[in-house]
């Protein structure tokens, strides 16, 4: 992939989310939250590419799945005015669908199509694929990493505004009651990703973002979280239940033993 293949996408991405400006004022808050998040996702793949020691060409073909890998959210809040997918359809695929219909990587060699597109079908899983085409999961891993330093930046920000200020898709739809799911507890605490299916209020995806100390794949973005902070904020954020501190706190061990020295 050449620089000016990697320009030609981003040219394309910004036309793409140009076509969603024109909704009431709360739409278009949360088109643009979801525009600066690919942007910042960009930004934590160029970090990641380069504490992972990515060849030039693999840096762009990894910047081009981080530009693309949400492309779907935006046909997909127009549609259904949410960026829950169990309450709409499965984001990754819609933007698949929408690359193939615009054409989007036409110019590229078909491995690298290939490697793109699976990486942006593949990058909001509970788990990496058992089965992919591709000749290595590197970019899927990459994206699920950037995809993940950035959402949790989004939720701290999220929570520090006042209420009237947030993004209104961006909660859910989760009730914000001072309390946390068993199922979703019981998860972090055996070191499981807490499921999405299981939460029922707003601590429970607070439960759900700590989990994904144990689903990052890269000593680079553990490295990020642990500079950037996010999990002593989003602990901040629970109530004091039983069990939920030493869930946490094993949580976050955890991710400075990957992080290293």
């Amino acid at each position: 992939m050449t620089r000016e293949d990697l320009v030609a996408i981003q040219t394309w991405f910004d036309l793409h989310v140009s076509g969603y400006l024109d909704l009431d004022p709360e739409g278009l808050q949360n088109i643009l939250l979801k525009q600066e998040h690919t942007a910042r996702v960009v930004a934590a793949m160029e970090a990641l590419a380069t504490g992972e020691f990515l060849a030039v060409e693999e840096s762009r073909i990894a910047c081009a799945v981080a530009i693309l890998h949400d492309t779907g959210r935006f046909p997909q809040f127009r549609r259904w005015r949410t960026f829950r997918d169990s309450d709409s359809d499965n984001h990754a695929r819609l933007g698949v669908e929408v690359i193939r219909e615009q054409r989007v990587l036409e110019h590229l060699c078909p491995e690298e199509r290939l490697l793109i597109e699976e990486a942006v079908r593949f990058h909001n899983l509970l788990a990496l694929p058992s089965q992919y085409q591709s000749p290595t999961d590197c970019y899927i891993k990459l994206i699920r990493d950037a995809d993940k330093l950035d959402i949790w930046r989004v939720f701290e920000e999220y929570f520090q505004q006042p209420p009237a200020e947030r993004a209104s898709a961006v909660g859910l739809g989760l009730a914000d009651r001072p309390e946390v799911t068993p199922a979703c507890l019981t998860a972090l605490q055996a070191g499981e990703i807490v499921r999405l299916e299981s939460a029922r209020v707003m601590n429970d995806f607070v439960l759900l973002q700590i989990s994904w100390v144990y689903d990052l794949n890269t000593t680079s973005a553990y490295r990020l979280l642990r500079e950037r902070g996010y999990l002593s904020t989003l602990a901040a954020l629970l109530p004091d239940k039983p069990g939920v501190s030493e869930a946490v706190g094993r949580a976050m061990q955890h991710a400075d033993r990957m992080a290293g020295g």
